[in-house]
């Protein structure tokens, strides 16, 4: 897997997280990313590196990623720069995947906006969605104060992207979150969080994926 994106991607290192978790079910997820801050896609293309690393070839999966992209501009903007590169992916030999962000904790109002406009980026290109945002959604239903966002209202915490990995753990491997052990690790470190959390963010994933199971 090759992973496009920015800071929402690189902090706490999803892609590595996601390896290890993969790992530890007996299976394998190599990774690498192009990820810079506060990039969106169309910054990707204008800077070059990931078209590049694209062109190398052998990615089974390019994972694209920029902001919420909730306001109508931003989301046309993430269509089209979608489309851009699904050519490049497809051209590899790949396929293209959305990651579903979720908006800044200030305008938490735009999150089902956020999360319709990585649904349409993945349909206009037949892509796979990775519907981390749903996720997001599904866990505050379960508990409001569930620390997934960072201090700065905008990032994940480590947990946020504990669970960004299990969304991605189950859609990519078609395995079941909720049969992982009770604790969470991430980036390498094992987190202090509860088993009775760690359980809630699991049935989260799940219940994010469990429609395109049911196709």
């Amino acid at each position: 897997m090759l992973f496009i994106g920015n800071s929402l991607t690189y902090v706490n290192d999803l892609p590595a997280t996601l390896s290890a978790l993969a790992a530890a079910s007996g299976d394998t997820i190599r990774v690498s990313s192009v990820a810079f801050p506060d990039y969106a896609l169309e910054d990707h293309l204008a800077e070059g590196s990931a078209a590049k690393a694209i062109a190398l070839g052998g990615w089974e999966l390019v994972v694209l990623q920029q902001g919420p992209s909730s306001v109508e501009a931003n989301r046309q903007n993430l269509i089209a720069t979608t489309r851009v590169f699904d050519a490049k992916i497809r051209a590899s030999g790949g396929r293209t995947a959305l990651y579903s962000v979720w908006p800044q904790l200030v305008n938490y109002a735009d999150f089902t906006r956020s999360v319709e406009s990585y649904r349409l980026a993945a349909v206009a290109v037949n892509g796979l969605l990775l519907p981390a945002g749903s996720a997001w959604l599904a866990a505050f239903a379960r508990d409001a104060t569930v620390p997934l966002y960072a201090s700065d209202g905008l990032h994940p915490s480590p947990l946020g992207t504990y669970l960004v990995a299990l969304v991605m753990y189950e859609r990519i491997l078609s395995r079941d979150a909720r049969g992982l052990p009770g604790r969470a690790i991430v980036a390498g470190i094992a987190l202090s969080a509860s088993e009775a959390t760690v359980r809630l963010l699991q049935n989260a994933a799940h219940e994010a994926n469990t429609p395109f199971r049911a196709r």
